[in-house]
């Protein structure tokens, strides 16, 4: 370095850089905040010597206020929901990210009155490093309280009629047109649909790929039949369209818990699957693998909703802003259909 001229100061993302740690891990162990490995406290010592690195006094104060914690909320009430396959899954996958972030995964319900206020108040007062929200509804308040929140939010699925920020989602759309396409490629004519609920985006989103997919084709799509991805929902949907569309041959269910209830209808009812009725399902849970007979079915990645859910918001506490995500699904052909 020539005489007379300053060295140029280390940043905070070299010394994570060096340490092989994130941004966030380093602030803390920086700030001898808790949760923070020994091994990788021990770690960013070494880059701070190495790199003579000097904290800012401002961002010091800054991380001092972190807590250590991220919290997955999702609309619900019943606490069961996190033993729901689909759930589980995704926060096995936000652990497994969180803890390579050394962040604790906090569950929250928000589906009661008490619920979105306790949710209110995490997002208000901080009580959180951020927040993912998942499977929110229509008209649901939460959305405008973490779009108006001070902490980064990360919505699991868009909402209905929200255009946030920084969510991930899959393909919903493309998902359900493909399904639709391998009954209809398959000689079925007469496809109707169980679509999800229809105030949340999901539920729209897979009933439009349904639709795009019979109007390409030059047939006319069914009136859709709602369950709220039960498979007794499920069940209740497929006697529903039974007595309006004896004749059917084909059924798209938006769930694989849903498909799982319509087979079990049809075959209560005498109908052979896929002899007489062939059966798509979506998400690709187990219960697709061991229903009789095996549900052909959208594979979406449910672990890695969760995973990268919480990489996004990692990166917005590190202070970085990534950019939306989708994440692809794929057609997966059993013995139904």
């Amino acid at each position: 370095m020539a005489e007379g001229v300053p060295r140029r100061q280390s940043t905070l993302d070299e010394v994570a850089e060096l340490a092989g740690v994130s941004r966030s891990v380093a602030s803390r162990a920086l700030n001898n905040a808790p949760h923070v490995s020994r091994a990788k406290r021990e770690a960013v010592e070494r880059a701070v010597r190495q790199l003579c690195y000097v904290p800012n006094p401002t961002a010091r104060a800054l991380a001092t206020r972190q807590t250590g914690a991220a919290a997955l909320v999702v609309s619900g009430e019943d606490p069961s929901i996190f033993a729901d396959p689909f759930f589980a899954q995704v926060i096995v996958g936000a652990s497994a990210a969180l803890e390579d972030a050394d962040l604790h995964l906090m569950l929250c319900l928000a589906a009661s009155d008490r619920g979105r206020k306790r949710v209110e108040r995490l997002l208000r007062s901080k009580g959180a490093d951020g927040v993912m929200l998942m499977a929110l509804r229509e008209g649901d308040p939460l959305a405008r309280v973490a779009e108006e929140a001070e902490m980064p939010v990360v919505f699991g699925g868009r909402p209905v009629g929200s255009d946030p920020r920084w969510y991930v989602d899959v393909d919903n759309v493309g998902g359900a047109r493909a399904a639709t396409e391998h009954l209809i490629t398959a000689g079925r004519t007469r496809v109707a649909t169980i679509c999800g609920r229809l105030d949340t985006e999901a539920g729209r989103a897979r009933h439009r790929g349904y639709r795009d997919a019979m109007l390409a084709a030059g047939l006319d799509p069914y009136p859709p039949e709602s369950g709220d991805f039960t498979e007794s929902s499920g069940a209740a949907a497929m006697r529903a369209l039974l007595a309006r569309h004896p004749d059917l041959d084909g059924v798209f269910a938006a769930g694989d818990n849903m498909g799982a209830g319509a087979l079990r209808a049809l075959r209560e009812a005498g109908r052979a699957v896929p002899g007489h009725v062939a059966v798509v399902g979506f998400d690709d849970l187990a219960v697709a693998r061991l229903a009789d007979p095996p549900l052909t079915t959208v594979s979406q990645p449910i672990e890695g909703l969760g995973r990268e859910m919480a990489r996004m918001l990692v990166a917005l506490i590190d202070g970085r802003d990534p950019t939306p995500l989708i994440l692809p699904t794929r057609l997966v052909v059993r013995a139904s259909a």
